[in-house]
């Protein structure tokens, strides 16, 4: 297959040599590289673009090509469009460094990391594996009549069932550490406590932050006791909520604080224990329990170990919930970063609001040459998955990359600004190398559509510079990003100056390009809607 004739199976090793590295195999035919989900190999990474470079394996060899990426590709530190790779070559696209081999059995394995441990004095090492408690080891089936404890503990010496106790709640503490489903959370207590204590019925309320009242949340009966729906008296758990204490009731009938309760009466609860959900300070719920056939049968052990182990359920029910949030906030802080300017999206984290400034921007005004009737044939659904997908190459892989500023999408169009919030010595340069590369990106839109849509696509981009007000337009609750002014007024004109493929730019533009590399035309003068001379215009020259 390569040109060495090597018949095995061609790789590419990321990051070569560390013990993190990836082994991608290639695959005869044609194999890509990028960020989006198409490619054959698919990194996630910032410096990547979406389709950032190929590989074309065939009988004559290994081709790499650069797919007219941002951060470029380079073979053996040498920027390339496209060339023959061989045997050992490093390939690197942006930043992401392979290397290029024709079986894994030719590359080296990695060399293994230096023991730093070897000149230590160690005395004496510890895994805490080690310390992990099988609790069946630690307890029978069934209750002991130790003390009419209902700790189905194995051992009646004192001192040895306090040290038991304690490796148990570790062990609950250790099994309840990972934050997971509250359903699982949920079952995952009730069963621990069912193997711990010999009880018929337990079950597990929170109170609801909108409401204050307590919500059934799992409920577990022993193996042959009836199952009610609600067989717990409120009038108990409602104590145990407001006073935040753990309860004992030998026999809820004769308790003066729950005798005129029906539920307990009608139920006839003989022993139940209570106690309270509480984390912290807040009592976020509580955990019951109770014996049906039994009267006088839970001890103040019991009380105090069933208080401990809710203590340890509290703590897990709060993290599953806290990570909960933070899941849910970061989805929503991804959405909103995706939707911002990464430029704005920083600010507001620093600053918390965006404030009215007077500055200097270059402004982008890029538009879709006759999309009105191109859309005209398009179903409503293929023009927005169309537009999805062309805004995400300017914006994402364009405008970011170019340390941009989106300001607006305005139908098929976009506007997008340098120097707000952050003013950069070369905004000019940075909105001028955007606008090239959007013009070659728009090259590959081009082919690509014409195969899958029949449409020929092409824009064109006007720039300008000038003074503008920029910050939150509107109020604090919706924010509006945009920048004010004549500035951005004239760039929309000069952008409907321009024709298909065009870049034109303004004389404020030019003055602060600086940029020997950018080849710049003269153009007549042109006149343009709201202003009363004719403005000087440059045409960059993109393509040479």
């Amino acid at each position: 297959m390569s040109a060495e004739g090597d018949e095995s199976v061609p790789y590419l090793i990321q990051n070569p040599e560390n013990p993190d590295q990836k082994v991608h195999e290639l695959q005869f035919g044609l194999n890509t590289i990028g960020r989006e989900i198409s490619n054959t190999i698919i990194l996630l990474h910032k410096s990547l673009s979406r389709h950032h470079a190929q590989l074309i394996i065939n009988d004559q060899g290994v081709m790499m090509k650069d797919l007219g990426s941002l951060n470029k590709t380079y073979v053996n530190e040498r920027e390339i469009d496209q060339c023959q790779l061989r045997h050992g070559d490093l390939v690197r696209c942006g930043s992401v460094l392979f290397k290029f081999v024709h079986s894994i059995e030719q590359h080296q394995a990695p060399i293994p990391l230096k023991d730093e441990t070897a000149n230590l004095s160690i005395l004496r090492r510890f895994s805490p594996e080690q310390t992990r408690v099988e609790m069946q080891e630690l307890l029978q089936q069934e209750s002991s009549n130790y003390q009419r404890s209902v700790l189905k503990l194995r051992q009646e010496d004192v001192t040895q069932r306090a040290v038991d106790k304690l490796k148990i709640l570790l062990e609950v503490s250790k099994q309840l550490s990972s934050p997971e489903e509250n359903e699982r959370l949920f079952e995952k207590i009730l069963d621990l406590l069912f193997e711990i204590m010999n009880v018929d019925r337990a079950v597990i309320l929170l109170v609801n932050e909108e409401t204050g009242q307590l919500e059934q949340k799992a409920v577990k009966f022993r193996i042959g006791v009836p199952t009610d729906d609600q067989f717990y008296s409120t009038t108990i758990t409602n104590f145990v909520q407001q006073n935040g204490d753990s309860v004992l009731i030998s026999d809820a009938r004769q308790d003066q604080r729950f005798s005129e309760s029906l539920s307990v009466l009608n139920q006839a609860i003989q022993a139940s224990m209570c106690v309270p959900l509480k984390p912290r300070d807040t009592v976020i719920g509580v955990l019951y329990t109770d014996n049906l056939s039994m009267a006088d049968i839970y001890s103040q052990e019991d009380l105090e170990f069933l208080t401990a182990l809710a203590n340890q359920a509290a703590i897990a029910i709060e993290n599953t919930e806290l990570n909960k949030k933070m899941q849910s906030e970061a989805i929503v802080r991804t959405k909103l970063e995706r939707f911002f300017p990464q430029a704005v999206s920083k600010k507001l984290k620093e600053e918390g609001n965006l404030e009215i400034v007077d500055t200097e921007v270059t402004a982008l005004f890029a538009d879709i040459s006759g999309f009105t009737a191109m859309s005209s044939t398009m179903e409503p659904r293929q023009i927005i998955e169309m537009l999805n997908e062309y805004f995400e190459v300017m914006v994402e892989d364009i405008v970011f990359q170019y340390e941009g500023t989106l300001e607006k999408y305005i139908g098929d169009a976009l506007l997008a600004v340098w120097g707000a919030p952050y003013r950069q010595p070369d905004d000019a340069r940075r909105a001028v190398h955007a606008a090239i590369a959007m013009q070659r990106a728009v090259l590959r839109l081009r082919e690509q559509w014409r195969q899958r849509h029949g449409i020929d696509i092409q824009i064109h981009i006007g720039l300008n510079t000038g003074k503008v007000a920029a910050g939150n337009i509107g109020s604090q609750n919706l924010i509006q990003y945009a920048t004010i002014g004549d500035t951005t007024n004239v760039t929309s004109r000069i952008c409907s100056a321009a024709q298909e493929g065009e870049i034109m730019i303004s004389q404020t533009t030019l003055d602060q390009l600086n940029d020997p590399n950018v080849a710049i035309e003269k153009m007549p003068p042109v006149w343009v809607k709201g202003k009363d001379h004719p403005l000087q215009l440059y045409r960059v020259q993109w393509n040479v």
